[in-house]
């Protein structure tokens, strides 16, 4: 049993006994103490005072002196005002540490194979333009929440809705048509999806272009819009798509092959996957069936245009439309259709989507109109409702070329990595080829870190300087300390595991503080959907190991027996670092 549920216990037994007070032990909260007393975990009594009708301070000494007879494990307390701070005896932390360190999976949780999938939905990107960089916040926080769920004994599946027809596509396709002259990947050299994404702004250019003669000629904006020829042409052949023109769609399939094998290109590069992938162009029909029940059950209501609606101003919204007036579906419609098809796939009910805040209004309403339909599992809907990215230098637009390509990004990152790895000049005992890997996984190290230990609700500013720095709560710092750590226990060779019996300083006991919450930690994180509670538990614990080894020696330790339970606790946290790093999709290098 760990500390803290002992101490509940204990304290719970301790209420009971002297005052009379029934409290369930899962119900006691006990917080860290704060570093300017001393204690380890500390309880707040003022909530029995009343009950106990004694002084904050005479209840606190009380429970303390009784919650110290009875758990060994307690070494003493202290009472500051209404908190109780408890005292851990070296023993319990050093009894920890013999017997988690040698656990290479010490906080995980292995998960059921028949458990109840929990889906997770992330990148959804559209097949007109590359991944950029807010793409990159979306697939790391959905790889990594999918890790994290995993990590704490879900049964996960990632899935991704590739959003594969529309206006946007065809402005592409219609561009490249115009203007391409048959030019391919194969005889361009470029990636398919970055071939595609560069008609899709020759596309813009053109229509611009083309509002403004018109606006010259006296047609209001608004009109010259919706007039211009190259807008009205783009329209058409969606309708030729829509209508299965096999000219239109032939031309749509090879361009769309293009951007897939450029997709998958890019999520190997960010080490991100899939266990399916739906596409828009199988699934926007779906949902009608369930536009009719939701008529037949009275949930929805159909207009004298024909077009059918869901009031939910009862719900603190507006009405919101189902299918147009022509039968047509909308991406509401889709989404309904979809989540229940995924329920079916999978048997799942905990539905989650990673999708940016400024959807917040659709799931809402795509939660409440499930739930209306008779689904019970309409609850367990969730939205990972995530803030945009931006670079120094401002907002990234699509349409006028303006994102920081995902791939570009990347190289980037990389090519910064080489340069500061060289710099330091510790790796010239590797070889070329781990050399570029090392650059590799510190670039991404780099990369995913900055983006995740970001709250997901949060908007963030990504610096790329910033973020390879090896100092300070960056990847690359993390990195290079599991590296560093590892370095030791090669050199240390064989360690046992004793009943140490020696006293532990106040680095060594910060450390393994740290380490004892780490499956705490995981719990909240994943309850949470937040794998920056994960990254910055990494840091913490980084940064805690930095400042024991800079104060204690560790190989030159004459006492043996210290040394063994250095170097014990050495082989523990490279594993926590190991393990946090992989729930963020970081790989974490045995040299550097």
């Amino acid at each position: 049993m760990v500390i803290t549920d002992a101490l509940t216990q204990a304290v719970a037994a301790a209420l009971k006994s002297l005052y009379g007070i029934e409290q369930e032990a899962g119900s006691i909260q006990l917080q860290d103490t704060r570093k300017e007393f001393a204690g380890d975990y500390t309880l707040v009594v003022f909530p029995y005072v009343k009950q106990a009708r004694k002084s904050p301070e005479a209840v606190g000494s009380e429970i303390g002196e009784e919650v110290k007879k009875n758990l060994a494990e307690v070494s003493g307390y202290n009472v500051v005002k209404g908190f109780l701070n408890f005292e851990i005896a070296d023993a319990y932390w050093l009894r920890f540490v013999g017997e988690r360190a040698g656990e290479s999976r010490f906080g995980l949780v292995d998960a059921g194979k028949d458990d109840i999938p929990v889906v997770v939905e992330y990148s959804s990107p559209n097949t007109n333009k590359p991944l950029h960089l807010g793409h990159i916040r979306n697939n790391l926080l959905g790889w990594s929440v999918s890790r994290l769920l995993e990590a704490t004994g879900a049964n996960v599946k990632k899935v991704n809705l590739v959003n594969d027809r529309g206006i946007h596509i065809c402005k592409s396709m219609l561009a490249w048509q115009r203007y391409g002259g048959g030019e391919t990947p194969e005889s361009s050299g470029m990636k398919g999806d970055h071939l595609v994404g560069k008609y899709y702004v020759e596309f813009d250019k053109h229509y611009k272009e083309e509002v403004k003669h018109l606006m010259e000629s006296g047609v209001e904006e608004e009109q010259a819009k919706k007039e211009a020829p190259i807008m009205q042409e783009a329209q058409a052949m969606l309708k030729r798509w829509e209508e299965g023109d096999a000219e239109v769609r032939a031309l749509w399939e090879k361009m769309n092959g293009w951007v897939y094998k450029g997709f998958d290109e890019t999520y190997a590069r960010l080490g991100v996957g899939f266990d399916k992938i739906y596409y828009e162009s199988n699934t926007y029909l779906l949902g009608k069936e369930l536009v009719q029940k939701g008529l037949d059950m009275g949930v929805l209501f159909r207009k004298e245009d024909g077009s059918v609606w869901c009031d939910l101003t009862a719900d603190g919204l507006d009405q919101k439309l189902l299918l147009r007036r022509d039968g047509t579906s909308v991406y509401m419609t889709q989404d309904l259709g979809t989540a229940l098809l995924r329920h079916k796939d999978f048997g799942a009910e905990r539905l989650i989507y990673v999708v940016g805040n400024e959807q917040d209004y659709h799931f809402k309403v795509l939660k409440l109109i499930l739930g209306k339909l008779g689904f019970e599992w309409a609850d367990k809907v969730y939205h990972l409702s995530y803030g945009m990215v931006e670079l120094p230098s401002g907002k990234m637009k699509s349409r006028e070329g303006t994102v920081v390509d995902a791939d570009d990004l990347i190289d980037e990152m990389e090519k910064t990595a080489e340069e500061m790895s060289r710099e330091r000049g510790k790796n010239d005992e590797l070889t070329p080829e781990e050399q570029q890997h090392l650059y590799h996984i510190l670039a991404l190290g780099a990369l995913k870190y900055f983006i995740l230990k970001v709250d997901p609700t949060k908007n963030m500013l990504f610096n790329p300087a910033e973020s390879i720095d090896f100092n300070g709560n960056t990847g690359p710092f993390i990195q290079y300390t599991h590296a560093r750590i590892r370095s030791i226990v090669r050199k240390a060779g064989e360690w046992k595991v004793d009943n140490w019996n020696v006293a532990m300083n106040e680095k060594e006991r910060g450390v393994v503080k740290i380490l004892h919450a780490l499956p705490a930690t995981l719990q909240q994180a994943a309850a949470a959907y937040s794998p920056a509670m994960v990254a910055n538990y990494a840091y913490d614990l980084a940064k805690a190991f930095n400042s024991f080894y800079q104060d204690t020696p560790i190989l030159k330790e004459e006492n043996a027996e210290v040394k063994q339970m250095r170097i014990a606790l050495c082989q523990f946290v490279a594993n926590a670092l190991k393990n946090t790093m992989d729930i963020l999709g970081i790989e974490v290098p045995e040299r550097m």
